[in-house]
């Protein structure tokens, strides 16, 4: 008896649910991340004409935040038309009250506050003279003979040039300097060069057994007092020219030169606009100023001198460039060539860093704000300039591209990484929030956490519909129809970048960037840009080929490789650790960098040759005693122990170095594996936040998934976030070998946040359902109801057939843009149902659906489906879809009735297509159809069971 009382008791005990440590309680896992005003996205905001007041700044203001923006990026640029009276002078005493009051406002609502350093970009205004103005080098040749003199001036005459947006002009009507003449904003300059002398430089004397320097020879008229020896002698004369590019998108007050970014007192000089402005201001509340891209040379010629530059030269290549003027500017280029043009660039790129973003960046700590930059169009090595600020920015439609920006960040340990989002995604007013949420998940893939729309104009409240626009944007404002449903893309944002902003990023790979190849390259101009796509080189191929893999990877500088520590088996950036070093492809690489790469194989680490190990050194000083040291540093690796067709492996110290043609077969010899859930279509980028690993996915194939994947992670644990509607719940898995599997259920273009947990915990499941019966359509009559928008709001009506609202027989709804309500009553299907899929169909383009009196939820991208709740539903049941369009067919009512809207100083709203340029050369959308608009079905609700 005794013992049997024992075993009942016993099974008892082991059928009450006991939570231990190792069985923890889901709840906590489930939470969201704390949101903040930086995890919510910002937008660029535009002041046009600075026009603004403060009655409208508080009514925008509070728009924004009730909208879910996190932020605002102030940018001055071109005024309105009819609004000059409200006009106000940049940095003016007005202007910084209007800054000032901002602040202040934005404090109230939470709202963080950036501000570009300067009116539309780059860095310039008025207050550019030609001394800090960007300058160019001109060069002249003469050829003498032994007793032979110079019977011409030594000189060079500028041509003349004008050059502005949407306007002819003449350059004898502008008046020198720029800021003399009147009404900047309606000439609207781009680029001026007045016809005069330009100061010379240099004169540099070339026979093939001597060099002279003749520059102390050249008199004040330009009378060259020095004959010739006996030889032939080729004669390089050196001038400064001055570049002659504007301030591009200027508002009033900031039109003007570009300054010289070459040049440490240009910058000084153009930040003294700011102290002064600033002296006695309260500017506390702004977090930080924002820099646009560099764009310096979007022009005709390039910005490629500064006053000091052959000094500059000099004390950091050790040689004087002066004396290799022939070999610098040959026809046919050298070796001597490429080596000279390679060191002209490497020392811009110095000049950009250190003279320009360094400072730039000591400037801004000094007001006690950060900085974001936008390094991309440089001629330098951008990840560099990227490292160098607070914020590195990308901008674009290729992931690639954006991993420049996020790569510089990682490297170095920046918790940002930001993105100008959604510029000229369609043709103007054709963009949805899907098209917006499209862009918004690349962005996050390419490892940016945070978005920063392009851009929210600001606009009085009494501007005739649409208001104030910018030229290149998607138009986030007010005035957009999509306004309505606004929110519900912010909170999605928001919620991915609450996690993609925690903890540190995840990837395995370094991807080294030969930036030398590239400079390597001859061409038309002595710089050398770079976007950041790296189009056409073997970098981006490596990049592409890794992402296709599933491999996480971040590009590395020469400079920042310097920096790595290797501990452990691991790779230490300083902001993060990776397992593995790819170097693509090249000919040129600096001795450091191979000695830095050499001394972490000897050390242990893994290395990576794509094709061949590269053969040069780059730059000339010493260099054949770098060459020979280089040379010597290859043939230390013993390629002999392992080798086939695919791949060698070289061995050195206790650790490799991997030389092949293929990157799959070469990295299945180092520590890192692929993601193996790339293979099924999804793309995904990874952090990890304390000891869990934290995925973003997106499903890119065009149909759903359902079914098992694999994750790389060691974890007992997964739970899966939807930051489209909140939920979050744990996921079916099962544990592998150091990896697990999860069961996953996702629509196409579907994304979700993975949490993996390296303990069990218990708690709310993820809900996933099936189908437990037919579809039933839902075929009633539908009532039509017109809520707001315009240019009218049209009649209600009843449709007994779902299609575009712009085919109905109605006054008024062939061009209406805004938001209409579809109202039907259905009876429940008679099926027994755990909820209900209301299926939409096809929509334009977004829809918040209400049944019976409650918000069930907003759509904004296809598959337009939701989710019912059983409870939900009655016997009867009022469906009601409240679905908002475009804002292009009421752009086609302006354009047909002929009413003025594009009313914009500069560049007044030119077309993204030339098929959408008028007569005029502007945007024209007369010629349209009405876009379809509106409920288009078939409708449908479908019985569905918990899995």
């Amino acid at each position: 008896m005794i013992k049997r009382l024992s075993y009942l008791l016993l099974g008892v005990i082991l059928l009450v649910p006991v939570i231990t440590p190792a069985q923890q309680s889901a709840d906590d896992y489930l939470e969201w991340p704390e949101v903040t005003n930086e995890t919510k996205p910002w937008s660029r905001w535009w002041w046009q004409g600075n026009a603004v007041t403060e009655e409208d700044l508080t009514r925008s203001m509070e728009r924004y935040a009730e909208a879910g923006l996190g932020g605002l990026e102030i940018t001055p640029i071109y005024g309105v038309h009819g609004y000059e009276d409200l006009f106000i002078e940049y940095l003016s005493s007005q202007w910084m009250d209007r800054l000032e009051y901002t602040l202040t406002e934005a404090d109230r609502l939470n709202l963080g506050i950036d501000m570009a350093t300067g009116t539309g970009w780059p860095f310039g205004g008025q207050w550019i003279n030609q001394e800090h103005a960007c300058k160019y080098l001109a060069h002249k040749t003469y050829e003498l003979r032994g007793g032979e003199t110079l019977d011409e001036p030594v000189e060079f005459i500028q041509e003349p040039m004008a050059h502005a947006v949407r306007n002819r002009i003449n350059i004898e009507d502008i008046k020198k300097p720029i800021s003399a003449n009147e009404n900047l904003q309606a000439l609207a300059l781009a680029q001026i060069r007045f016809e005069e002398p330009l100061p010379l430089q240099t004169l540099m004397a070339f026979s093939d057994e001597d060099t002279l320097d003749l520059t102390g020879k050249v008199t004040a008229d330009g009378t060259l007092d020095w004959t010739a020896p006996q030889s032939t002698w080729t004669l390089y004369t050196l001038f400064q020219g001055w570049h002659g590019k504007m301030v591009e998108r200027a508002a009033p007050g900031g039109e003007g030169n570009v300054i010289d970014h070459f040049s440490d007192a240009a910058l000084e000089h153009y930040l003294s606009k700011f102290d002064e402005a600033f002296e006695g201001r309260n500017t506390d509340g702004l977090r930080g100023f924002f820099n646009d891209s560099y764009e310096v040379d979007d022009a005709s010629g390039d910005a490629d001198f500064t006053p000091e530059f052959f000094e500059e030269f000099e004390s950091r290549k050790g040689y004087d460039l002066r004396r290799h003027l022939p070999d610098l500017f040959a026809e046919e280029p050298s070796e001597r060539t490429i080596r000279l043009i390679t060191d002209y660039r490497d020392v811009i790129s110095d000049l950009l860093l250190e003279e320009f973003t360094q400072n730039w960046d000591a400037w801004a700590k000094e007001q006690d704000a950060i900085v974001r930059n936008q390094a991309h169009g440089s001629p330098a090595s951008i990840l560099d300039l990227y490292a160098a600020t607070d914020i590195p920015e990308t901008e674009g439609r290729d992931v690639i591209r954006f991993k420049f920006a996020s790569s510089a960040a990682h490297v170095t340990g920046k918790p940002l990484a930001s993105a100008e989002a959604a510029t000229w995604l369609n043709e103007h007013f054709q963009s949805s929030l899907s098209d917006v949420k499209t862009a918004v998940d690349e962005y996050f893939l390419g490892g940016v956490n945070h978005i920063v729309y392009h851009g929210t104009p600001y606009s009085l409240d009494e501007a005739d519909w649409p208001g104030w626009l910018f030229y290149a944007a998607v138009h986030f404002g007010p005035t957009n129809s999509f306004w309505t449903d606004f929110p519900k893309l912010n909170q999605y944002i928001t919620r991915t970048q609450s996690f993609l902003q925690a903890g540190k990023p995840a990837n395995d790979v370094l991807v080294y960037f030969p930036i030398y190849d590239a400079w390597a390259e001859p061409g038309q101009s002595l710089l050398r840009h770079f976007d950041g796509n790296a189009e056409g080189t073997t970098t981006r191929e490596v990049g592409e080929h890794l992402l296709s893999l599933g491999y996480g990877f971040d590009f590395i500088s020469d400079r920042q490789i310097q920096e790595v520590a290797f501990k452990s088996g691991r790779f230490n950036t300083g902001g993060g650790e990776y397992k593995v070093v790819i170097v693509p492809e090249c000919q040129f690489i600096p001795l450091a960098t191979m000695e830095k790469l050499v001394a972490f194989a000897r050390d242990g680490g893994a290395v990576v040759f794509q094709g061949s190990l590269p053969t040069d050194v780059p730059g000339l000083p010493n260099v054949i005693i770098r060459q020979h040291q280089f040379d010597e540093l290859v043939n230390s690796i013993d390629f002999s122990a392992e080798s086939n067709n695919d791949v060698s492996v070289g061995k050195i110290g206790s650790g490799k170095v991997i030389l092949s043609d293929k990157i799959s077969p070469a990295l299945a010899k180092s520590p890192v594996q692929p993601e193996q859930m790339a293979t099924k279509g999804f793309r995904f980028v990874k952090r990890m936040i304390q000891d869990r690993t934290v995925y973003f996915v997106v499903n890119s194939t065009d149909s759903g998934f359902t079914g098992w994947t694999e994750l790389n992670t060691a974890a007992e644990s997964v739970i899966r976030f939807n930051p489209m509607t909140g939920e979050s719940g744990l996921l079916r898995s099962r544990a592998l070998a150091g990896k697990m599997e999860i069961y996953l259920d996702m629509k196409p273009e579907e994304s979700c946040i993975l949490k993996t947990v390296p303990e069990k915990v218990k708690g709310a499941i993820y809900t996933d359902y099936g189908e437990s019966g037919k579809p039933v359509m839902l075929e009633n009559n539908w009532t039509l109801q017109f809520i707001s928008g315009g240019p009218t709001i049209p009649e209600k009506t009843s449709v007994n057939q779902l299609g575009s609202w712009t085919e109905l027989d109605s006054d008024g709804t062939t061009y209406f843009s805004g938001t209409a309500k579809y109202i039907t009553d259905f009876d429940a299907p008679d099926t027994d149902a755990t909820a209900w899929e209301l299926n939409l169909g096809e929509v334009h383009e977004s829809a918040v659906v209400s049944v019976n009196g409650t918000t069930v939820d907003t759509l904004i991208t296809p598959p337009y489906q939701v989710t019912i709740p059983g409870e939900l539903l009655e016997s009867s049941n009022t469906l009601e879809v409240a679905v908002t369009n475009l804002m292009a067919n009421r752009i086609i009512y302006l354009e047909r009735e002929d009413i003025h809207w594009k009313k914009f100083y500069n560049i007044n709203f030119p077309p993204q297509t030339r098929e959408n340029m008028g007569a005029d050369g502007l945007f024209d959308a007369s010629d349209w159809e009405p876009l379809p608009s509106g409920l288009i079905g078939p409708v449908s609700i479908t019985p569905l069971k918990m899995k």
